[in-house]
């Protein structure tokens, strides 16, 4: 029984975590930012590329990330209700002022 836990956690704990980028589209929460993320998908039925785009809550810890942002967010523990990520890093800083 200890050596089956065992294996099961060895295994989680390798997993690679799922990695997106993506452009915040808001960071107005306190330590959270709205990231929305945009995929290129074959449609089944019609040959065409359909954009599917998806938003994300993501964890801000120190809050430096700034609306038109393009960032890089992680797959992480559940931290509330919405947010299952958390920001790697900034990939680019926007040029547009605020």
């Amino acid at each position: 029984m200890a050596s089956e836990t065992q294996m099961v956690r060895s295994e989680t704990a390798g997993r690679r975590r799922q990695e997106l980028t993506g452009v915040v589209t808001s960071a107005r929460m306190q330590k959270t930012i709205v990231v929305k993320v945009t995929r290129l998908v074959q449609h089944p039925e019609y040959p065409r590329v359909v954009r599917v785009v998806k938003k994300f809550y993501a964890h801000d810890e120190q809050g430096e990330a700034r609306r038109g942002d393009t960032v890089r967010i992680v797959e992480t523990r559940p931290l509330s209700r919405l947010k299952r990520w958390r920001l790697a890093e900034i990939v680019a800083r926007t040029t547009r002022a605020e």
